[in-house]
């Protein structure tokens, strides 16, 4: 069962969706993230996986986990078909399915705090969940239910001490983020940092910054954090500065964003 490759970075139900496209080159997806966890099955094709700046070369069988805080994108080589199925699910919908003992989310968290997203069953494993996907498209679809390859990143190269810097920025949000701190704090120089930095991540260090705070900003609001708060929370120390950036970010500002949610939560 395949299906056409839909761009569209938002879920359209309450619950999880499930894609499985087949096309040589799909269009070109930048840096982006979720509202919700996403899991994705590799199946065939040449393709690397690259969240908050690691690679990973992927292998037929391999699965990646990607949180709701999480910065990632795909690059694709022409050549060979590009097969996957992808499951899209809303935390409040894995949340529900919790018990005392059991938190099913933790396979999303954890694999975030590891910085290591990549599973690679052993064959059995593999075969099993092979089934029960195979099981849950069938049941999804007849129920109703509903390019150029990232210059600045290595196919098979992983940088560690970008790494650190990554975990450094996501622990140290709400802190002073410049340039100059963090290249003190990591010896290294602002111009070899600034080069290795875009090579490895696609981003600048500005904008890696400001994107995971206004990722997290965004989360606060649904949270109902007042907005002078979450722009002191998430380091924007300017009130003002706060707003524009959200605002040229996502269309609107922080208080109709907030306003929105709490309406929708209402109906």
């Amino acid at each position: 069962m395949e299906h056409k490759f839909t761009p569209r970075q938002y879920m359209v139900k309450n619950d999880f969706e499930f894609f499985h496209t087949k096309e040589e080159l799909p269009p070109n997806i930048e840096y982006h993230n979720h509202d919700f966890y996403e899991i994705f099955f590799y199946i065939s094709g040449k393709v690397t996986y690259v969240i908050e700046g690691k690679s990973y070369k992927l292998k037929p069988g391999d699965i990646i986990l990607i949180n709701n805080r999480e910065l990632h994108r795909t690059i694709i080589e022409g050549g060979e078909d590009y097969e996957r199925i992808v499951i899209w699910i809303k935390p409040d919908y894995i949340t529900n399915l919790n018990t005392d003992s059991t938190d099913l989310t933790m396979c999303f968290e954890s694999s975030a705090k590891k910085k290591y997203n990549l599973l690679r069953p052993d064959t059995e494993t593999l075969a099993y969940l092979k089934t029960i996907v195979q099981k849950l498209e069938k049941a999804y679809y007849n129920s109703g239910f509903g390019s150029e390859v990232l210059k600045y990143a290595y196919v098979n190269e992983y940088n560690q001490k970008i790494s650190n810097i990554i975990k450094y920025i996501n622990a140290n949000l709400d802190s002073q983020l410049s340039l100059e701190n963090i290249s003190a704090q990591f010896y290294i120089s602002k111009y070899h940092l600034l080069r290795e930095f875009k090579k490895y991540t696609g981003f600048t260090i500005h904008r890696f910054i400001q994107k995971k705070r206004l990722i997290m900003a965004r989360m606060l609001l649904k949270e109902n954090v007042k907005v002078s708060e979450v722009s002191l929370v998430c380091g924007f120390g300017d009130y003002s500065n706060f707003i524009r950036t959200f605002k040229r970010e996502y269309g609107i500002s922080p208080k109709v964003f907030a306003r929105e949610i709490i309406q929708e939560r209402d109906i």
